[in-house]
């Protein structure tokens, strides 16, 4: 109780309050935009806020998070495009009910789903996150190194349709995490001579080069712009009891959804949202409507994807694994703060844990207040000219690069993966298994090498916790893509996409994964 109070009361400062506020403001730009993902600014904002204390500086990245998952909903319903990959379940009625008038009824319901599939998620972190730590707290270096490559083969299988190039990113990510001091001896390894590398590679500069550089150089190139007009006939806002009685059901199984996807290493909001309008599907009494402006198939989505950072958060806290991209970005700011998510962090700062969930509180009620505005003037912000948010992101990213070392060698670190990132994408190649190899990968070697210290392989394959994480982990790989040679086998296709979702849910214009 002791640390609940404390954790809480770590939030009541003017400066706390002004890092939630930033944080929400910036979070909706971002997200009504499409293009800018919130791994994208969240990997940005790092670079700004590793000169504050860790806990206002994770106000501003968590709120930025929150924010953004509910500004999303916005270009996804009013042009038919994701603002972030979470929101490409909203697409699939939220354009439709817009074409029909009810664009008003749209975002509301979705601002109200949102903010409960959070509040859900928020109240799992808060009561699961002791029991589950507690239970890592018997992980060994075996069980460990298990863990690691499980959330490892996670991230790879959402990655893409091809699990090749996903396992070659990751295998890259591994090996940029090998360059710098060995984690055993400290020794230098694969510096080539570089004094800049002996610390390793600069993650920030990998990040926002990824995430940051890449997608603008994609967007300068292609010049890719959604061809729909944003819908300004907003109609009606505010739902029917009949509709609110309609909500729950959609709204409730998002939310379990939502958490349960979210707790699954590396899997992702986008993830949750898409199983979750299925399942939606499936339960509801008009579902022939799903696809077609259904006021369910928006809400159960939008609940999916919110309830999905409480879970993602919880594991990256409970477990030091990184429960997507984004949570990637964010421990790699931890570590740099010298805060360690894991199992140890919920004995050495019980509080901060609870001010997290405070402070992803705060932010939801505060983001769910700026969602329910009346929403008129976004569609003229949707029709800005791309090259004015261009300059902006590329000096942001050369300025906040900079300033984490004072660098000129980071800025150059960060241009180089921002070409690598363009030509990973013109060639089908995800980047998140790279962010995820080379913050997983030093851990992952260091725990193992361990293991061989104590034991050698013996250590791993007679552990029960140890085996089942791998086995899990292979399963995850393989079983999908059985699923999809069967099914293709029954369909006449060649079934190489290795999915497994439920129905063919209608295709959005555009969105940027």
């Amino acid at each position: 109780m002791n640390a609940l109070v404390e954790g809480f009361g770590a939030l009541l400062s003017l400066q706390m309050l002004l890092c939630i506020v930033a944080g929400a403001a910036i979070g909706m730009l971002v997200g009504a935009f499409p293009g800018i993902t919130a791994t994208m600014a969240i990997a940005l904002a790092s670079a700004f806020t590793l000169t504050m204390d860790p806990l206002p500086g994770l106000a501003v990245l968590l709120t930025i998070l929150i924010a953004a998952q509910f500004g999303d909903r916005v270009p996804a319903i009013l042009i038919n495009t994701p603002g972030t990959p979470a929101s490409i379940a909203t697409t699939f009625d939220g354009y439709a009910m817009a074409k029909q008038g009810r664009a008003g009824l749209a975002l509301t319901a979705s601002a109200f789903a949102s903010a409960i599939g959070g509040f859900v998620g928020i109240g799992v972190l808060m009561v699961a996150a002791i029991p589950l730590s507690t239970l890592a707290m018997r992980f060994g270096s075996p069980e460990m190194f298990a863990l690691v490559i499980f959330g490892l083969t996670m991230m790879v299988e959402v990655s893409g349709k091809q699990l090749l190039k996903g396992l070659i990113a990751g295998l890259f990510g591994l090996g940029l995490g090998t360059i710098g001091r060995d984690p055993m001896d400290g020794s230098d390894r694969f510096t080539f001579g570089i004094p800049q590398l002996i610390e390793g590679v600069p993650f920030i500069a990998v990040i926002i080069g990824l995430f940051g550089i890449a997608e603008v150089f994609s967007q300068m190139i292609s010049r890719r712009r959604s061809q729909q007009k944003a819908i300004t006939s907003f109609g009606r806002w505010w739902p029917t009891r009949q509709e609110n009685k309609q909500l729950i059901k959609p709204v409730a199984v998002g939310s379990a959804v939502g958490t349960v996807v979210g707790v699954l290493p590396a899997v992702g909001g986008d993830i949750g949202g898409i199983v979750a309008w299925n399942q939606a599907k499936r339960v509801s009494k008009e579902s022939e409507k799903f696809g077609k402006g259904s006021l369910e198939g928006v809400a159960a989505p939008d609940a999916a994807s919110n309830a999905g950072v409480g879970g993602s958060v919880l594991t990256t806290l409970a477990l030091g694994v990184p429960g997507d991209s984004v949570m990637a970005v964010m421990l790699g700011s931890m570590i740099i703060w010298g805060i360690q998510p894991g199992p140890g962090l919920f004995s050495s700062q019980p509080d901060l844990v609870y001010s997290i969930a405070g402070i992803m509180l705060v932010a939801t009620v505060l983001t769910l207040g700026l969602s329910l505005l009346r929403m008129r003037g976004v569609a003229k912000l949707l029709e800005l000219p791309d090259r004015f948010l261009w300059t902006v992101i590329l000096a942001f990213c050369v300025v906040g690069t900079y300033a984490v070392n004072t660098s000129v060698f980071d800025v150059g670190v960060m241009l180089l993966f921002g070409v690598l990132g363009l030509l990973l994408r013109r060639y089908g190649f995800p980047a998140g298994p790279i962010v995820l190899g080379l913050i997983l990968g030093p851990l992952a070697e260091r725990n193992f090498r361990r293991s061989m210290e104590l034991g050698g392989l013996e250590t791993i394959y007679t552990s029960p916790i140890a085996m089942g994480l791998l086995v899990l982990g292979v399963l995850a790989v393989v079983v999908p893509r059985i699923r999809g040679r069967r099914r293709a086998g029954r369909n006449g296709t060649d079934g190489t996409d290795g999915s497994d979702t439920p129905t063919d849910p209608p295709v959005p214009a555009g969105g940027n994964r």
